[in-house]
């Protein structure tokens, strides 16, 4: 009867070929380092540590790996493939390598591979083998791990870019289909970025990743299949109580993208220490919201001089991680609706 009741287990798992998490509570620590918000999690068998940067403008996921033909400085070991015991490199005509839209077959001495090569806006990239592995999330329930088989992720072997040494690979969060969130199968997730350097606090995904109670604003959720972002509707934002709208040639309302980081464009600044600085509060109309920023969302030190963090360009504007700061945020991809609360990160302990 037990075999029966596993086979019958097992049946069911067919026909759903993604390790999906809808009863789980998935959850992993987020840490501030260096002004990007790195994820903790773990691949391979036995389990290896990953520190990476949580991305929601891009959809793959990629580490370090070795052998390296040309990798950037890290503190801790790279990973190495050939240790795993559930690492496999992805062929050709495998579900993986059609998952990544960056992948080409690369032929070698004995068959083809599968490869894939990412370049982001700030010429940082990745490139190498299309691969499965095994991951493994923190969980606060029962203190155990959970994990997730055949996770579709890059295993770098050139990779470039301005990474702090802790930072092991990317981690893209976006709406396409090779995204963290699209191949755990969860609709939801949430996160809250803290403004402390070095304080962990969470990252949710599945049914425990609800931002609701009192001061939580919500505005619809803008999604497309040809891109990996969240759109959201951007209306206007007042200055010291000045509202300026911000519209298009057909008098639509812009979008505003959420990514990892803003780009830096020029900013105007102050020669002011942090608690020297006078700033009017700005507020960001959104669809249906609105979002009172803080000091520490609009200002930042850079180079001795406290800086303007919001850039509005012609084509598009960008919600980046700085404006986030403090608060809770969770996305809902079913109900395409992105919540905001106002709320001290760094007291939400892991």
């Amino acid at each position: 009867m037990a075999n029966a009741l596993h086979r019958s287990s097992e049946r069911v798992k067919h026909f759903y070929p993604k390790d999906v998490a809808t009863n789980r509570v998935i959850q992993t620590r987020s840490t501030n380092i260096r002004g990007e918000y790195v994820m903790k999690f773990s691949i391979g068998t036995p389990k290896f540590d990953v520190m990476a940067i949580a991305d929601l403008g891009s959809d793959l996921i990629w580490v370090q790996c070795q052998p390296c033909k040309n990798c950037y400085k890290q503190i801790d070991p790279i990973f190495m493939p050939s240790k795993s015991k559930t690492y496999k490199a992805a062929s050709c005509s495998s579900r993986a390598c059609k998952l990544i839209k960056q992948s080409n077959c690369k032929k070698n001495a004995i068959s083809l591979t599968c490869q894939y090569k990412i370049k982001y806006m700030d010429e940082s990239g990745s490139s190498g083998d299309v691969s499965e592995e095994t991951f493994t999330f923190g969980t606060k329930i029962k203190n155990t791990p959970t994990e997730i088989k055949n996770i579709v992720f890059g295993c770098g072997h050139d990779n470039q870019g301005d990474f702090h040494r802790k930072i092991t690979g990317v981690v893209g969060l976006g709406n396409g289909p090779a995204s963290l969130t699209s191949q755990l199968g969860v609709e939801k997730f949430s996160y809250c970025l803290p403004e402390k350097i070095n304080f962990p606090t969470l990252l949710n995904f599945g049914e425990k990743a609800v931002v609701s109670g009192p001061g939580t604003v919500s505005t619809p959720l803008l999604l497309s299949n040809s891109d990996d972002y969240y759109g959201l509707n951007l209306q206007g934002i007042s200055v010291a109580g000045k509202r300026i709208n911000i519209f298009d040639d057909d008098g639509n309302a812009g979008s505003v993208i959420l990514l990892d980081t803003a780009p830096m464009g020029k900013k105007l600044c102050y020669k002011s220490s942090p608690s020297g600085l006078r700033s009017p509060p700005i507020t960001v109309h959104l669809a249906g919201a609105d979002i009172v920023l803080n000091k520490h969302n609009t200002f930042g030190l850079v180079d001795d001089l406290m800086c303007f963090k919001f850039d509005i360009d012609d084509n598009i504007s960008v919600l980046g991680n700085t404006l986030q700061i403090n608060f809770l945020i969770g996305i809902d991809k079913q109900k395409k609706v992105v919540s905001f609360k106002p709320t001290t990160c760094s007291m939400l302990q892991s």
